[in-house]
C-alpha cells in the first residue's frame, strides 16, 4: 500500500507554527520576554523532525519558522562587542509576532464565545453523564501539539526494534475512522490512551493516530483534558 494513503497535511487541521512554538515556551515555563532560544530551537527541530517521521506532511510556514529560529540561536551565539550593547536583542524578531499572535488569537476567542443563535444545537452532543456543566470546568481545550505529545509519548514507550512499516497492506485511515466512529457512538466518549493497545503494531498506532487528526479536521471531535488527572478525553460531536 502506498504512503500516500497515510499521509495527512498538518496546515490543514487547526494550529500552525506560532502555536508550536507558544506550546513549546509553556511547556518549558519560561518567559516569553526572555525565551533560552537555543533550547527552544532545538525542541522546535527535533519536533518537526518527528513530525515528518510520522508520515505527517509539514507546511512551508513551519519550516520558515525553524529557518527564523536557527538564525536567531547563531545570533545569539556570536560575541557581543562594547559597541553593539546597545542594539537590540535578535529575540525580539520573533518575540514581538508572538505577542501579536496572542493578543489576536485571544480577541478570536473571545468572539468565538459569544453566543450566535442556534450555535447551541448539533446533531451530537458529549454524554452529559460524561462531561456535565459542572464537570466542563474540569476540562481544558487539548491543542494539536500537546495531542501530538500524548501519542509521542505512547510512542516512545514501544521497542525501538520494532519499526513503522507501511509496506504491507493495512488498516485505511477511513477504516479506522469507522471503527472509531463505532466505538464513541456506543460509550458517548473514549479515553486518548485507549485507542492505542499495547500489544498493537507501530503502524496502526500511527494510522489511529492520523484518523483522530482527520476527525479533528472534520469537525467530529472534542478532545479536553480532564486538569486534575491529565487524562485526555474525546467526545464524538
Amino acid at each position: 500500500m502506498s504512503n500516500d494513503i497515510y499521509k495527512v497535511k498538518l496546515d490543514n487541521i487547526f494550529e500552525g507554527p506560532m502555536d508550536l512554538l507558544i506550546h513549546l515556551i509553556q511547556k518549558n515555563k519560561v518567559d516569553i520576554y526572555d525565551i533560552p532560544i537555543a533550547l527552544i530551537t532545538d525542541q522546535y527541530l527535533a519536533y518537526l523532525e518527528w513530525i515528518e517521521s510520522m508520515n505527517i506532511d509539514l507546511a512551508g510556514d513551519f519550516l520558515v519558522m525553524a529557518a527564523t529560529l536557527t538564525y536567531i540561536k547563531s545570533r545569539m551565539l556570536l560575541p557581543v562587542h562594547d559597541d553593539e550593547k546597545d542594539e537590540e536583542d535578535p529575540r525580539t524578531e520573533i518575540t514581538r509576532p508572538l505577542i501579536e499572535y496572542l493578543q489576536i488569537k485571544s480577541v478570536a476567542e473571545k468572539l468565538a464565545d459569544r453566543k450566535i443563535f442556534g450555535e447551541h444545537i448539533f446533531a451530537r452532543t458529549p454524554c452529559k453523564a460524561d462531561l456535565s456543566e459542572e464537570s466542563d470546568k474540569l476540562y481544558i481545550h487539548v491543542g494539536l501539539f500537546e495531542l501530538m505529545e500524548a501519542f509521542k509519548n505512547i510512542f516512545d514507550t514501544l521497542s525501538p526494534e520494532h519499526r513503522v512499516d507501511f509496506s504491507e497492506d493495512r488498516m485505511s485511515i477511513k477504516d479506522r475512522i469507522t471503527e472509531i466512529i463505532e466505538i464513541l457512538e456506543e460509550k458517548g466518549s473514549v479515553i486518548f490512551c485507549d485507542l492505542f493497545p499495547e500489544e498493537s503494531a507501530k503502524s496502526m498506532l500511527v494510522v489511529t493516530f492520523l484518523a483522530i487528526l482527520e476527525m479533528v479536521r472534520l469537525n467530529l471531535l472534542r478532545i479536553v483534558q480532564h486538569t486534575p488527572t491529565g487524562v485526555i478525553r474525546l467526545f464524538y460531536i
